[in-house]
Parts: C-alpha cells; sequence; structure tokens
C-alpha cells in the first residue's frame, strides 16, 4: 500500500479529529504550492486570489461576493506555526473532547464555532470606530476560533478533568482553558484584534453549547443534518441486487403442499388430544399464519 492509499485509509477509517487535521493540513499544502508557483513566475496574484477566494473578508460588500468564505476560513493557514499550534491544540482537547461526547458533535462545534466566531469579527469591525480605517481590506483565516471552541466546550463540560503538563504537574481542563483563552484572546488585544475577536466569538459558542447540552439540547444537531444531506449526494449509490427465485415444478410444488398439510394435521391432532395449550410456539404461530390466510 502506498502513502497516497494509506492517506485515504486513514482519513476513511479516523476519528473526525484525524479528518479535520488532514482537511486544514490539505488546505495548508494548497496554499503553500500557490506562493511557490507565485515566487518561480515572479507573479503573486497566484497566491494572492487564492487566499481571497479561501478567507472571510470584514467587509459586509466583499463578504455578499463570496460568502463560501465563512466556512473555507476556517480550514486556511499561511504560516507553518499557526497551522501547527492549531493543529495542536485541536489534537490535545480533540482527544479529550471524544472520550466524553461522539465525534458528530466535535465536528458541530468546530463548524459552528469557526460560524461564530467569523461573525464576531465581521460585526466586531463594521461596529467600532477603531477598525473604521481598515475593514474594507481585512481578512481572516486560521481555525483558531474553531478550535478554541473545543476547548472551552470540553473544558465547560468536564471542567475537573486533570491533565499532566510538562514543568506545572497535574492542572484541571478548566484553569488550562482559561489560560489559553486569555493568552491568545485578551492579553495585546490591538495585536491581531481580528483573530481575537474570532477566538471571543468561538469561545462564546463553546461555552453555550456545553450549557445546552447539559440542559439536553444538542444546537448543533442541524449542522449534522446539514452535513449528512450534501455527503449522501457525492456518496456512490448501491447497485440494487436482483435475485431470481428457481422456477418450481408441478411435483416440488405437490410435494411442498402435502409436508405442509401433513404438518397442519399434525398440528390439529395436538390440539384435539391435549388441547391449544399443548402446543409449542412455533406450532402455534403455523396455525396462526394458517388462518390468516383462510381469511
Amino acid at each position: 500500500m502506498g502513502l497516497a492509499d494509506n492517506i485515504k485509509s486513514s482519513f476513511r477509517k479516523g476519528s473526525s479529529v484525524t479528518r479535520l487535521i488532514y482537511i486544514n493540513a490539505s488546505v495548508f499544502l494548497l496554499i503553500s504550492i500557490t506562493l511557490i508557483i507565485g515566487y518561480l513566475l515572479n507573479n503573486q496574484d497566484i497566491p494572492t486570489k487564492t487566499l481571497d477566494l479561501l478567507s472571510v473578508p470584514a467587509s459586509l460588500k466583499s463578504l455578499a461576493g463570496r460568502p463560501w468564505t465563512l466556512f473555507t476560513y476556517m480550514f486556511t493557514h499561511k504560516d507553518i506555526w499557526h497551522i501547527l499550534f492549531n493543529m495542536l491544540w485541536l489534537y490535545w482537547f480533540g482527544i479529550i473532547f471524544l472520550e466524553y461526547l461522539d465525534q458528530r458533535k466535535l465536528v458541530s462545534v468546530y463548524i459552528l464555532g469557526g460560524l461564530c466566531g467569523a461573525v464576531v469579527y465581521i460585526l466586531g469591525f463594521n461596529i467600532f470606530p477603531a477598525f473604521k480605517g481598515v475593514v474594507n481590506e481585512s481578512v481572516a483565516i486560521g481555525a483558531s476560533a474553531s478550535v478554541m471552541a473545543i476547548v472551552i466546550a470540553i473544558a465547560a463540560y468536564v471542567p475537573d478533568y486533570t491533565v499532566q503538563l510538562f514543568l506545572l504537574g497535574k492542572i484541571k481542563i478548566k484553569y488550562l482553558a482559561l489560560a489559553i483563552f486569555v493568552l491568545t484572546s485578551v492579553m495585546d488585544f490591538s495585536v491581531n484584534s481580528g483573530g481575537k475577536l474570532a477566538h471571543i466569538g468561538g469561545a462564546l459558542f463553546g461555552y453555550l453549547y456545553t450549557l445546552n447540552l447539559k440542559k439536553g439540547r444538542d444546537i448543533g444537531r442541524g449542522i449534522n443534518r446539514i452535513i449528512d444531506f450534501f455527503a449522501t449526494l457525492f456518496r456512490p449509490r448501491k447497485k440494487l441486487k436482483v435475485t431470481y427465485k428457481k422456477p418450481v415444478t408441478d411435483y416440488d410444488y405437490n410435494k411442498i403442499k402435502k409436508e405442509h398439510q401433513e404438518k397442519i394435521n399434525h398440528i390439529l391432532d395436538k390440539i384435539s388430544k391435549g388441547g391449544y395449550d399443548s402446543l409449542s410456539r412455533e406450532e402455534k404461530d403455523t396455525l396462526f399464519k394458517e388462518s390468516q390466510k383462510k381469511n
């Protein structure tokens, strides 16, 4: 089995965490290839246009022209350190998430957390005066909001879950999640403000998701149904298997009919001697089916 076959098998049989990492890595590889092509051809329009097609803009006018970026941005990375840290957080917290919740829930939290992050980012850039001069040029990429949603969701679900950290020892996941949120979403807010707004949106969704889940409401169920619908469109249809029964000859037909009648006669004879209660369950079923035929 070659490398491509191994990757396909791993993607098909792997968990939702594995699949999400593969998708992010594939998009990163695509971006990297366009950067190389742009460099070799001395044409930066190629990587720039590719990123424009995938990154979500803060401008409402630009967003209206490419609404799909609300989804694609959360799988898009340009910098190796950006994708590396996002995928490490996704893997570590995703594994813990799957210890307590199922894979469909993880996917819904990832996608809806990313959407919520994009909405908060766009609203923030269009509402607050601080972004008035850059709203038309600003775009956002990265899985940070989606990963933050998973981090906060599972930390709120099992707050006392303990992890072992190098040098720090054992620490409860609620404190770790809080530290991650403060360091990546609050500290130095003026630097990468758009990303931090998206983090806040993802964290908000993650918390609300778990809050509703503990009350018996899965607010991510709708996105799973949408994913299932589109998945069935691309799934190969199963071929109908047609089976043919071998025609029964007159001799075989009469033989089967005779054996069946002998079985019925035996049951009736048993009833006359020991009553209906003397019949076995199978004999009672046979008698019932025979009575239905006559009716």
